[in-house]
């Protein structure tokens, strides 16, 4: 079994001069592929339940459904809840063996996120497992804008969290379908020099594909999460099986042809985020 915690992956990348996927899941024939890509690659792998996925699907289910993938994985796999809002939330992914927590409260007042993470990561690391915070808050294409990370802000916020990576506003944006003209180094490293937190770069679809594997190979950025630009691989795949056979309705040769071409997108993904 190579179930893994975030601060098991990330830790080694820090050292390592590299960066991990934190690859964001709708379904079980995502999940799949992702889990396929970081084998073929040697690579260990963040499988993310976010908002989206959790409404489609209930927490313990997708508990078991990463546990499962996991269990047959030859490289580690994290269980990771992408973006809870609330205590309970974590509590439930918790209780359904997840191995890493993610609380979002960037769009709170500073002290408020400060002690709400601090209770998610002290929850965490109670079960033996890891906390992501966010700092900064990161917005979304076509809607709220991001606010931006201010270093002291996010010093300050490592350090009273004692959260195991932080994610930062640094001009990354969610849901972004085209590459942007790249996040603000400036600013990334002067949060990099003011922590040794592993850093997490949110909406990294957006994020041009040199800008990713420089940042992954000389920073601190351990982990990108990559969601939108996977779901656009899969819905071209799922499109492509449709028209081929018009007349065809099941479901499960459908979807089994969106496997290949989206292993295959992902696997270009992960070996953007390798070492030198």
């Amino acid at each position: 079994m190579t179930l893994a915690t975030l601060s098991d992956v990330l830790q080694p990348a820090l050292s390592g001069g590299y960066a991990v996927g934190g690859l964001v899941t709708l379904g079980w024939e995502d999940m799949r592929a992702y889990v396929a890509a970081a084998e073929a690659e040697g690579v260990p792998v963040i499988l993310q339940a976010g908002p989206s996925c959790r409404k489609h699907t209930p927490l313990p289910v997708l508990g078991k459904m990463f546990r499962h993938l996991a269990e047959g994985a030859s490289v580690p796999v994290v269980a990771h809840l992408d973006h809870g809002y609330s205590f309970d939330e974590c509590q439930e992914a918790l209780d359904s063996g997840f191995t890493s927590l993610m609380f979002d409260g960037s769009q709170k007042p500073l002290s408020q996120n400060i002690d709400e993470t601090a209770r998610i990561a002290e929850l965490a690391h109670s079960a033996g497992i890891s906390c992501e915070g966010e700092i900064g808050f990161v917005g979304y294409s076509g809607g709220a804008e991001s606010a931006g990370t201010d270093p002291e802000e996010a010093a300050r916020f490592a350090r009273e969290t004692g959260v195991d990576a932080m994610a930062v506003s640094v001009g990354n944006v969610h849901l972004q379908q085209e590459r942007s003209e790249g996040l603000d180094e400036a600013r990334i490293r002067a949060i990099e020099a003011v922590t040794d937190v592993p850093l997490v770069i949110h909406g990294g679809s957006g994020v041009p594909d040199a800008q990713r594997t420089m940042l992954a190979r000389s920073s601190k950025i351990c982990k990108f999460n990559i969601g939108t630009e996977l779901r656009m691989a899969f819905g071209h795949a799922l499109r492509d099986a449709v028209a081929r056979d018009p007349d065809r309705f099941d479901r499960v040769q459908i979807l089994s042809e969106t496997h290949d071409p989206l292993v295959e997108a992902t696997r270009r993904v992960l070996r953007g985020f390798k070492s030198a």
